[in-house]
């Protein structure tokens, strides 16, 4: 196929084109605004075409969806903390993009997948939710995600567009900007700066592997029905806490680093997801967490090439403005 990846320079869109590239032969084009974590470095071994822009822009998305087969949108504002601070980006970019994209695809009926997260049902205390769960989302992040959610399944219901969209669980990995969970945790252990939990740190999370997200997303994209939404949840679920106790055994840090802060407003306290219906399609995680995690920290401790710039760069001021303190 001919692909428009969008957000293609990200982390997960730049591993789900890494796979398809490798293992699909696909022909990518990679749409990305190249913001602070959209990097042409993310796509240094992956062949592809590159238009840099925004998915806001329609004549962007004309260049970049001309002969497409099919689009796989991940361009989106992801951190929570940010769009606590500032949501006018996630609103423009999750909300004003999508809707580019869709009227662009509609125009020229090609395929459409919307790539999506667990955060737009909400916090749940036991089991987990299924796609016939309600949306309920508690931040600017999830409202905007959900708002996107519904913008395509409308444009499916009332124009007929071959959309699905696909919502992944809490994905982790190699290339992940390290404002996120993991990769922050490790670099700071790598250091030996602080390990900022914020909390009780018992926020539960279900961890899905990079590459096991890119296939799901890649299943949905080949088999999914239209109009439908597919749920990708990881194998295993574990607290913040106990993950970042797990990253100071794997990076050989001081325990005396762990660190507990002040809770952000609204953390939803447990995401679950069920992927039955996924699965029906042939899709099945194959990374365990343990192994997963071990396979992330060694990659970042490997690749201090990719994460170095960021370190030493904006993110330093981003880091002090939301901690109260600098790296080392």
């Amino acid at each position: 196929m001919k692909l428009l990846v969008c957000g293609g320079a990200g982390f997960i869109g730049s591993n789900f084109a890494r796979i398809r590239a490798r293992d699909f032969g696909d022909d990518l084009v990679v749409l990305d605004a190249l913001t602070y974590a959209g990097r042409r470095e993310n796509l240094h071994d992956v062949e592809h075409a590159f238009v840099h822009g925004a998915i806001e822009d329609p004549a962007a998305v004309a260049e970049a969806m001309d002969g497409a087969d099919a689009v796989v949108n991940f361009a989106a504002e992801t951190h929570v903390d940010r769009s606590i601070s500032g949501p006018d980006a996630f609103v423009r970019t999750q909300m004003q993009g999508t809707y580019v994209l869709l009227e662009a695809a509609r125009e020229r009926e090609v395929r459409y997948v919307q790539v999506s997260t667990d955060e737009v049902y909400g916090s749940i205390e036991e089991g987990s939710f299924t796609e016939a769960s309600p949306l309920s989302p508690s931040s600017p992040y999830s409202a905007t995600k959900a708002g996107a959610d519904l913008l395509v399944g409308s444009y499916a219901h009332t124009h007929g567009l071959e959309a699905v969209i696909c919502r992944g669980s809490n994905a982790y990995g190699p290339y992940q900007y390290p404002e996120k969970l993991i990769p922050l945790m490790v670099l700071n252990a790598l250091h030996g700066d602080a390990l900022p939990v914020y909390g009780d740190g018992m926020q539960v999370r279900n961890w899905l592997f990079v590459e096991d997200f890119a296939r799901g997303i890649g299943h949905a994209l080949e088999h999914g029905v239209p109009g439908e939404a597919y749920n990708v949840g990881g194998p295993d679920e574990a607290p913040n806490l106990h993950v970042v106790k797990r990253i100071i055994a794997l990076t050989g840090a001081d325990d005396d680093l762990l660190e507990h802060v002040p809770d952000r407003p609204g953390h939803d306290r447990r995401y679950s997801l069920g992927s039955e219906k996924i699965k029906r399609l042939g899709w099945r995680a194959q990374v365990r967490f343990e192994e997963g995690l071990e396979r992330t920290v060694a990659w970042y401790r490997d690749n201090r090439w990719w994460w170095e710039p960021i370190r030493s760069g904006a993110y330093r001021d981003y880091y002090e403005r939301q901690y109260g303190r600098t790296l080392r």
